[in-house]
């Protein structure tokens, strides 16, 4: 399904189809309680993900290590740039406590992006698995990383840590990354998924795309080709909502049936997991999409 980049143009209110019931509830104040006693950070809240409701009454919610400023500050992103605060010591500790007293079965971290820290903040990062590991031995573990600056040892320190599952978004096209992440680096990128995928073959290597930024399908493909070449396993496409007029203007709401044939496409490529549509995000139903690999990966042997 073919569709023009319209780098020219951009929309103004969205569609009925982006509209999303608000869910809260006990379970979600509950979570909501917890985060904010334990004075921890979600990418839920400081991304204003339209999926929080959903996921905090759910039980479950993507912890956000290194604090809530970042040293970046990209178009698309609605986390709070700035000079960040001194890293907290028992961050890790925190974190994994607050995952044991949940009972989690599944758990993804990220962060901010560091790049005033020598290593990126690889270090808590693996920490944090650390810490995990030791207080939920059965939890299994999603990071979801900044790009380290390219740095090898970085990216094999957490690596190093065995998540289960190393996410890296390529959030979009190479022609926009100067107008959308200009700090960023598409090839850097691809480089990053590439060194986990040596470094660990058992790790699921996953990546996610924004779309409606102004990319054509042409390009959507190519990217999709360059992920599964540099080893990604689970995919997630979703549309860009921007944060503010401030941030970079939507330039199309994609159709919610054009989603089943990037999802398709996506398929046949070879990716073990794929997951797609209008509210989607980089951890949307995280666990799902893990055992949705594990099985993907099995029917992908087989053929």
């Amino acid at each position: 399904m073919a569709y023009a980049a319209g780098m020219n143009e951009t929309v103004s209110s969205p569609p009925g189809w982006l509209k999303k019931r608000i869910v809260s509830g006990s379970a979600y104040h509950r979570m909501h309680t917890m985060i904010r006693s334990r004075g921890l950070h979600t990418v839920c809240r400081e991304a204003c993900c339209p999926n929080q409701g959903e996921c905090y009454s759910s039980g479950t919610a993507t912890f956000m290590i290194l604090g809530d400023r970042c040293t970046r500050n990209c178009r698309f992103c609605a986390v709070v740039n700035g000079a960040p605060s001194p890293v907290d010591a028992q961050e890790a500790r925190a974190v994994a406590e607050a995952i044991a007293s949940m009972q989690l079965r599944y758990a993804v971290l990220t962060s901010v992006t560091r790049d005033d820290l020598a290593d990126g903040g690889s270090s808590y990062f693996a920490a944090s698995i650390e810490s995990i590991r030791e207080l939920c031995k059965e939890t299994v573990v999603e990071v979801l990383v900044p790009d380290f600056q390219g740095s090898e040892a970085a990216i094999h320190r957490v690596a190093d840590a065995a998540p289960e599952v190393f996410n890296h978004n390529i959030e979009t096209v190479p022609r926009l990354y100067k107008r959308v992440r200009p700090e960023a680096d598409y090839v850097r990128s691809l480089e990053l998924l590439r060194t986990v995928k040596r470094r660990n073959p058992a790790i699921f290597v996953k990546s996610g795309l924004m779309v409606g930024l102004g990319e054509s399908s042409a390009e959507i493909d190519a990217t999709l080709s360059d992920l599964l070449e540099a080893g990604c396993d689970i995919l997630t496409i979703g549309q860009y909502l921007a944060p503010s007029a401030a941030h970079y203007p939507v330039k199309r709401y994609v159709a919610p049936e054009e989603y089943a044939a990037f999802a398709k496409s996506a398929r046949e490529k070879g990716f073990a997991a794929v997951v797609a549509g209008s509210f989607v995000r980089s951890s949307y139903r995280a666990r799902d999409m893990y055992l949705q690999a594990i099985n993907g990966l099995k029917r992908l042997q087989r053929n």
